[in-house]
């Protein structure tokens, strides 16, 4: 357990950015995993539709630096090259 104060200000901050964090993964997570989901089932206009919320994903957590410009944009790119060789 932290003793000073500022220690337990840390802990705190910690915490909160942990939560954050996770969301923003599971977030990238799952429409990832749905597009692939939809891609395999043959659903193309679908999974083109949430690619756009794919990408304002990938995009809000690069903006809040949890992960790079340059993850996001490689990311991205793979999801639109899957979506577009669908049958």
């Amino acid at each position: 357990m932290p003793n000073t104060s500022s220690a337990k200000k840390s802990l705190r901050q910690s915490k909160r950015r942990q939560t954050r964090n996770l969301k923003k993964k599971e977030g990238m997570l799952s429409v990832t995993r749905n597009i692939k989901k939809l891609v395999a089932t043959g659903k193309k206009s679908e999974a083109e539709k949430l690619l756009t919320s794919a990408y304002k994903t990938f995009d809000k957590s690069a903006k809040s630096g949890y992960i790079t410009k340059n993850a996001a944009a490689r990311n991205k790119s793979r999801l639109a090259r899957l979506v577009a060789q669908a049958k």
